[in-house]
């Protein structure tokens, strides 16, 4: 029986893989095209019917109730299932809203009763602050609610924003994706060893550098995180040595009938070594401290099914 080539075994299956990929992609950019016809709010609560139904079925649910059980022992078994099925439900809604990401930011100043969006005064003032003082700033973010909505709140008031994101495995869907975020967030830096460059560029010419700071990161900075040690994206605390300026966190809180709230914090004063530079674990775990704190209020809108602790 002849033996067939590693390099034609390989081929084949990268082959097979570009046309799965390609078929997902396709799918992808099919499914948010279509539900763009759609009415945002029963699209949403459909998507979050389906993940709720799927959900539990995955290896991801497994992951998911593994976390909320170390994070949270007080819990019982059936708390942790409660706040699970939130978590699909939320992420659910989060894929319906997508495809209507360019119109969901509807937040009218003179008539804040008829937006979905609703905004403390001292959110508003931090905004203005931060837009008229001449200052660049970082400002970080989390997998809470919908994590796409912070990037649509800077240029909203009026920031000139550069927004740290991951680009799609898949190149279709990254294209549609990125022209749904090109409506109204800022300048789209992706993800890549040129990033911090680009975000140091960017802080320099005085631009608002946003990033979301709450998955692992195999090559980060050691943080304890709900009483367990992990790794933590040092970016931001490293920009901050580069540029000093203000660090502020964002945070989406869902509220019922498709409704959020976003909230900007005061600023967050960094942590300093001996000789007074910033201290990149110390201020990475500064901003840890603050997302901990987000999730314990809101446990079922964040994001607990990747593997924070490893």
């Amino acid at each position: 029986m002849a033996l067939i080539p590693i390099s034609t075994k390989i081929r084949a299956r990268n082959a097979v893989k570009s046309i799965s990929g390609g078929l997902i992609g396709a799918a992808t950019v099919g499914m948010l095209r279509t539900t763009r016809y759609f009415d945002p709010v029963k699209t949403s609560d459909f998507f979050a019917r389906v993940t709720k139904l799927i959900g539990p079925r995955l290896r991801e649910h497994r992951i998911g109730r593994a976390n909320l059980t170390a994070a949270f022992p007080e819990k019982s078994p059936e708390e942790i299932e409660q706040i699970l099925m939130g978590v699909w439900d939320n992420l659910g809604r989060v894929g319906a809203e997508f495809a209507h990401i360019d119109h969901v930011w509807d937040y009218d100043r003179e008539h804040p009763e008829r937006s979905r969006i609703e905004l403390p005064k001292r959110t508003i003032e931090i905004y203005d602050r931060i837009r008229d003082d001449g200052k660049p700033a970082l400002i970080f973010a989390a997998h809470l609610a919908n994590w796409e909505l912070p990037a649509l709140a800077a240029p909203a008031h009026g920031l000139d924003a550069a927004i740290l994101y991951r680009r799609p495995n898949i190149a279709s869907a990254d294209r549609i994706i990125q022209q749904m975020r090109q409506v109204n967030m800022g300048t789209l830096i992706p993800a890549g060893r040129d990033a911090p460059l680009r975000l140091g560029q960017a802080l320099m010419d005085g631009q608002h550098v946003a990033m979301l700071v709450d998955q692992w990161l195999g090559s980060g900075v050691e943080v304890t995180f709900f009483g367990r040690k992990t790794r933590a994206n040092p970016t931001l605390a490293r920009l901050l040595r580069q540029v000093e300026c203000p660090i502020h966190g964002v945070r989406v809180i869902r509220l019922p009938g498709f409704r959020f709230r976003t909230e900007l914090t005061e600023e967050i004063p960094p942590v300093r070594d001996a000789e007074g530079k910033i201290d990149i674990q110390g201020t990475t775990q500064a901003i840890t401290n603050v997302v901990e704190g987000w999730v314990r209020e809101y446990p079922e809108q964040w994001l607990w099914l990747h593997r924070r602790w490893r």
